[in-house]
């Protein structure tokens, strides 16, 4: 399946893997307009808080003026780790759209029982197989 969003978020992540950031990249839609987007730059901002989301959430509040996203839409290519997956619940995002799995570190299928207050919609598996290619490779290279 096809998804302009989606194939958004894949181009912030190959930027991040062009710029030796885990590749994952972001796209935060409102009234089915990209509103924010971004790409890890953990190593670059030198701040553990510099994930994809993060700063694609910063820009979103910044966009609507508003700590509340809930008319937003969220595109991962990875699914989020509960540090995000919680700051996307306290954002009240309406409707969460993953790529890959995170068996490890993943909030939704990484076994972390998260009771959030705020329930989002979540879909997986979009564009998955592109986005678990971009993060396997990468890693291939390090390795």
């Amino acid at each position: 399946m096809e998804n302009k969003f989606m194939q958004e978020a894949i181009n912030q992540a190959k930027i991040a893997f062009a710029c030796d950031e885990v590749p994952v990249g972001c796209v935060i839609t409102f009234e089915n307009k990209i509103i924010a987007k971004a790409h890890n730059q953990n190593r670059q901002l030198k701040d553990v808080f510099a994930h994809a989301e993060f700063l694609a959430l910063r820009e979103a509040c910044d966009a609507l003026d508003s700590a509340r996203l809930d008319e937003c839409d969220i595109y991962i290519t990875l699914e989020p780790c509960l540090m995000c997956y919680s700051a996307i619940s306290w954002a009240r995002i309406k409707r969460l759209y993953f790529g890959a799995l995170d068996e490890k570190f993943g909030a939704i299928s990484g076994g972390n029982k998260f009771a959030n207050y705020h329930k989002l919609e979540i879909y997986s598996g979009i564009a998955e197989k592109e986005s678990v290619d971009l993060l396997q490779e990468f890693f291939r290279l390090k390795r």
